[in-house]
């Protein structure tokens, strides 16, 4: 059997400069309490794996200045591994890296342990040493997995932060809000509705509209607080020397060699015409772009938008023609088969819209059309999740289907292939790794959340203990289940507002479960299942309740009512059921992650939200999601 270096306590000699210590290795840092003058030590509870390369050691030492006054000064000392090592064995190990590693029968009875003394000028530093297995499939394993590092889903928003969008359309002027200090001028045509658009599908909200400057500069970032993932160029057509200008800005773009300055995609947007108002589809600079749009854009993403579907709508019921198909009819003889004709494209990716409340599911095609369009044309290797197709995904905040299928595909890069492996190892909890799991769920839903809260280590707590439920008993999920009642629940009180109760189960003491190390494998798999699966349908709920806030404040009202929504559900308690009587073994991986996405990936997971909702607010008063409680004032338990 191989064995490994493992580090059993530290302590340092000499050390009466500095004021306090910290041992770093992997991803965890651990404090080195002092023991006496000139004197740390920390025996671990459970020992830490050797890492391959180095450790460290983080001090803050305190200095006299010409004797009358003093500061401290951060230090970070790296040790290589290889130096410990080699003081270990008695001889040098460099150039023979399989002296890291070693079978018991190399070591014989006499080379179980001991310790190793390094000197760092002044300070001394001794290291326990004990060899022992590693453990296959172990949190020493899955937690650089679970963490958000440079590996995954924060280092592909580092690539692509912001989905570039340029929209192109005839104009007036409108001011966007960038900042609580200042407005910035944003040209879009109302007649088009290209500002109500950008509304609609990406939160972004208007501040004013000011007819009396025409016209934007195509260079300009437009951005928005309501929705950081977004950066988007304006255009106000092609007319005069506008045509120039938006064949130039698209070229230095494409040639841009960094994907985020790169255009991600291109709307085109065309009021439908009304014929008998003599009415005009495109101009001759518009029909010129289109000839050339393949070869000018390549393979970015351009879809041409006909806007104000709804109006075309009024004028056939008003003309009385309003046989079933006629306005697709219509869309097909006045505005793309006059495009295929002198394009000779017939292959032309188009949508009807209208941003009207009654016409969303146009809105909602738009954004499938350009979500399946972004990722056909920027594709990654080995299968990974495009950084592109992620950053628009994020950006957009009317389909929460888009942001669970990212949801399940990061997963799949990074996570699940994990949870059929036992944890029983030294060291981390499953705390440790949910914290990396939660972070980038949440990432990939990008609400407006500048608090932060859905970060916060009290919603981190509120979703640890719901998970702690999934082996609760029959009476306990029944306990659950009742509502309306002050039995086991914890009480928020804010004034003018009907208060959210909260399930005392989900108080902000965190649960045993959490910081347990050595757990079975079985165990580890539910855990695991259950945060991913609990929190995106929270998360699911909580998109749903706030559909028209997109551009205000997350609250802790609607984080805390969307939680006790789930929590009560019959859905929750489903989810639990089908995770308890799931059986993994050891190998079976894939079927983990099968299960998983089999569970978030449902057909009726609309239904099952509409259904939660309607059954909570049915009885309870109504809450003002917009005010901001705490998360607890007051604790009622019997």
């Amino acid at each position: 059997m191989d064995l490994y270096p493992w580090l059993s306590y530290i302590k340092l000699w000499n050390a009466q400069d500095i004021e306090s210590a910290e041992i770093i290795v992997g991803h965890r840092r651990h404090d080195i309490p002092k023991r006496g003058r000139g004197i740390f030590s920390l025996r671990f509870k459970d020992a830490l794996m050797l890492p391959k390369q180095k450790l460290t050691l983080s001090i803050v030492r305190m200095t006299s200045r010409f004797g009358f006054s003093s500061q401290t000064i951060s230090q970070l000392i790296s040790i290589r591994s290889i130096e410990i090592l080699s003081k270990f064995w008695g001889q040098s190990t460099i150039g023979n890296p399989c002296r890291f590693i070693t079978s018991e029968t190399q070591t014989g009875a006499q080379k179980k342990g001991g310790k190793v003394s390094i000197t760092l000028g002044v300070l001394s530093v001794t290291f326990g040493i004990v060899l022992r297995p590693k453990q296959v499939g172990s949190m020493e394993e899955i937690v650089p997995l679970m963490r958000p590092t440079t590996k995954g889903p924060i280092r592909v928003v580092h690539q692509v932060p912001r989905f570039r969008l340029l929209i192109v359309g005839k104009v007036s002027s409108i001011c966007v809000p960038h900042s609580s200090r200042f407005h910035q001028r944003v040209s879009l045509q109302s007649g088009v509705g290209k500002y109500t658009l950008l509304n609609r599908v990406f939160g972004v909200e208007t501040a004013y509209v000011a007819m009396d400057r025409p016209g934007a500069d195509i260079e300009q970032e437009f951005t928005s607080p309501h929705d950081d993932r977004l950066v988007f160029h304006d255009s106000k057509g092609f007319d005069g020397e506008n045509y120039e200008t938006v064949l130039s800005f698209i070229e230095r773009r494409k040639r841009m060699p960094d994907i985020k300055d790169q255009l991600h995609a291109v709307w085109l947007c065309f009021q439908i015409p009304i014929l008998t108002h003599g009415e005009r589809l495109l101009e001759d600079a518009a029909q010129a772009f289109l000839r050339i749009r393949k070869v000018l854009l390549g393979n970015t993403p351009t879809i041409i938008v006909f806007t104000k579907y709804d109006r075309l709508v009024t004028y056939m019921r008003a003309k009385k023609i309003r046989n079933s198909g006629d306005e697709q009819q219509y869309l097909r003889e006045y505005c793309i088969n006059p495009i295929r004709d002198f394009t000779g494209d017939m292959d032309i990716a188009h949508v009807a819209v209208s941003s009207k409340p009654k016409y969303e599911q146009t809105l909602k095609e738009l954004i499938s059309l350009t979500q399946a369009k972004v990722t056909s044309s920027f594709t990654c290797p080995e299968n990974q999740v495009s950084a592109v197709a992620l950053a628009a995904a994020g950006a957009q905040r009317m389909l929460p289907t888009l942001k669970i299928d990212l949801s399940i595909e990061v997963g799949k890069q990074r996570y699940w292939r994990v949870l059929g492996s036992s944890t029983n190892s030294p060291g981390h909890t499953m705390q440790d790794c949910l914290r990396g799991l939660h972070t980038d769920i949440v990432l990939v839903w990008n609400f407006y959340d500048p608090c932060q809260y859905l970060d916060s280590e009290n919603f981190r707590t509120l979703m640890m203990n719901m998970v702690g439920t999934v082996d609760a008993t029959t009476e306990s999920t029944h306990h659950r289940s009742r509502s309306g009642t002050l039995d086991g629940s914890v009480l928020f009180f804010h004034p003018a507002l009907a208060p959210v109760i909260l399930p005392i189960y989900a108080g902000l003491s965190l649960v045993k479960w959490v910081y347990e190390i050595h757990r079975r494998q079985q165990d580890v798999s539910r855990q695991f299942m259950a945060y991913i699966v609990d929190l995106t349908h929270v998360l699911e709920i909580l998109f749903s309740l706030t559909a028209d806030m997109r551009a205000k404040k997350l609250t802790r009202t609607a984080i805390k009512l969307a939680y006790k929504v789930y929590y009560r559900s019959e859905w929750m308690a489903y989810a639990h059921t089908d995770i308890r009587s799931f059986q993994c073994s050891s190998t079976a991986r894939d079927v983990v992650l099968e299960k998983i996405t089999s569970m978030l990936s449902s057909d009726d997971r609309e239904a099952r939200v509409s259904g939660a909702i309607e059954g909570m607010l049915a009885r309870m008063p109504s809450v003002d999601l917009e005010k901001d409680e705490e998360w607890a004032d007051q604790e009622v338990s019997q």
